[in-house]
């Protein structure tokens, strides 16, 4: 019992990922930070749920302002990396470029467990072969999990978008259609009533 408690521990705790829904006005500029450790790996997910033309600045700074990431107008991507130097780095999605229509961003950012100093034990030996097999291939199994999550989560929001897409422009189609049905039903009664009025014959009395 005391082991599958561990085994659960450790599925929870061996990586970390947050995902949020976060609403960007237009002219602003949503910005988010996480402290690591040097070698630990990051990667951000997002993709434009709402809002215009489902586009939006992304961009990555590390610690020392250096621009690790930077693109302009994308609706989705996905960006991985291993952190140059311990401290903040800092990723902002910017909607400055957008006159008057807020966006819904859906992204995540993975962080990998900190890459622990390797110690050598009373024989000489790395303790690092000392580790129990068992419990590596449980942090394999969670973090192929948590990955899994992340893409089931990334593609309902793009089959969500897709979707409204579909939608609208069946509406429009069919909106199309319908007037043009009834720009046709007006000029067939617009030309019977002309052709009736131009072979009436007229008499004077």
């Amino acid at each position: 019992m005391r082991w599958f408690i561990s085994c659960l521990f450790l599925i929870f705790l061996s990586s970390r990922v947050n995902c949020y829904f976060i609403t960007v006005d237009a002219h602003a500029e949503e910005c988010f930070f996480d402290n690591v450790e040097t070698g630990t790996k990051m990667g951000l997910t997002f993709e434009i749920a709402e809002g215009g033309f489902l586009d939006i600045d992304v961009k990555i700074l590390g610690p020392d302002g250096k621009i690790i990431y930077e693109g302009d107008q994308e609706s989705s991507g996905k960006y991985t990396f291993a952190a140059h130097l311990p401290g903040v780095y800092t990723y902002c999605f910017g909607n400055e470029k957008s006159s008057m229509t807020p966006k819904v961003v859906m992204f995540n950012m993975d962080i990998g467990e900190n890459p622990k100093p390797v110690e050598n034990t009373s024989d000489g030996k790395n303790s690092d072969l000392n580790h129990n097999k068992i419990d590596d291939m449980i942090k394999e199994l969670s973090t192929s999990l948590w990955g899994v999550k992340n893409e089931q989560e990334y593609m309902q929001v793009r089959d969500r978008n897709h979707r409204a897409i579909s939608e609208s422009t069946n509406t429009r189609v069919v909106v199309w259609a319908f007037f043009e049905a009834v720009v046709l039903v007006c000029m067939t009664i617009a030309q019977i009533f002309y052709l009736k009025r131009f072979f009436e014959v007229r008499r004077v009395v």
